[in-house]
């Protein structure tokens, strides 16, 4: 394209929109924001998601290469509630960035006195604080799901009807999924539940699950020590089934049948599912729940 006609074509896009015919870089926090991005956007953007698949985004730490690239994002579209530590280190452009949870703010559950552990490349570090996990309450990830619809649909106006139609279809199988779960938290009523993690505070909460947590990871089998902290733990709350992040060790889930618990996996889906998306991995969630409801 010649020089003149680039420039007359550049000065017919308004400032901070995109033209119809390129991508928006968008850089996400984490996978749930990018699922949302990519749905309801599709081909109108590149996503920027530069977190490893074997770290937890809440705790990863980027490099400079890292974080140029989300500065340089059109638009950067972050999970709020404490979620990214790293963003409290480094001066990300306001005009260009997204809190999606600031619309709930009031509603954010606050952890105190956790103990700290480690685990994955992240180093150590503690769930106190604001609980961030925020999309578990799946009226939450609706929320935040349109606050990235709106985003999305300033940057690319010519596409808004789509981005919005694409929302209103999301909006629909995420309720569909919050109906079941809620059901599922009814028929539970009150039943003790053990977490390997502390990270569903927003799902206990919204469903009336009466779940507590330890600090195991599913690939490390428990030591000694942790199951007698267990064995502590389910004699004052008498649970039958214990909550996974993701698959445990087979040699995890024989010890703790043997305090009378069984296994089923919740995954949070912070980061990209070895397969499927955001989407199949909670319905594989909510049919994981509504198995312990099961006569």
């Amino acid at each position: 394209m010649p020089m003149k006609t680039l420039l007359a074509a550049l000065m017919l896009v308004p400032f901070g929109l995109v033209a119809a015919d390129a991508p928006v870089r968008v850089a996400v926090a984490n996978y749930p924001l990018k699922y949302f991005t990519e749905r309801l956007a599709g081909s109108h953007v590149q996503v920027v998601y530069p977190v490893p698949a074997d770290e937890d985004p809440a705790f990863w730490k980027p490099k400079d290469d890292d974080v140029a690239a989300f500065q340089q994002a059109d638009l950067i579209i972050m999970n709020g509630a404490t979620y990214s530590k790293w963003a409290d280190k480094v001066t990300l452009p306001r005009r260009k960035t997204v809190d999606t949870a600031a619309g709930f703010k009031d509603k954010f559950i606050v952890v105190a006195n956790a103990t700290k552990h480690s685990h994955g490349p992240g180093g150590e570090h503690s769930h106190s604080g604001t609980a961030f996990t925020t999309w578990l309450d799946l009226q939450q990830a609706i929320a935040q799901a349109q606050v990235v619809s709106e985003a999305l649909a300033k940057k690319l106006p010519a596409a808004k009807d789509e981005i919005e139609k694409n929302f209103a279809a999301l909006r629909t199988d995420i309720e569909a999924l919050d109906t079941r779960l809620a059901a599922a938290g009814k028929k539970l009523a009150g039943q003790p539940l053990v977490a390997s993690h502390p990270v569903y505070q927003y799902l206990a909460r919204r469903y009336s699950l009466n779940l507590k947590d330890v600090l195991w990871e599913p690939e490390e089998v428990p030591t000694a020590e942790q199951m007698g902290d267990l064995k502590k733990l389910v004699a004052g709350h008498p649970a039958k089934w214990m909550i996974w992040e993701g698959e445990p060790a087979k040699e995890s889930v024989a010890k703790v049948q043997t305090l009378g618990l069984q296994s089923i996996v919740f995954d949070p889906c912070g980061n990209t599912p070895e397969g499927g998306d955001w989407l199949s991995v909670m319905k594989d969630n909510v049919a994981a729940l509504e198995k312990i409801t099961a006569p």
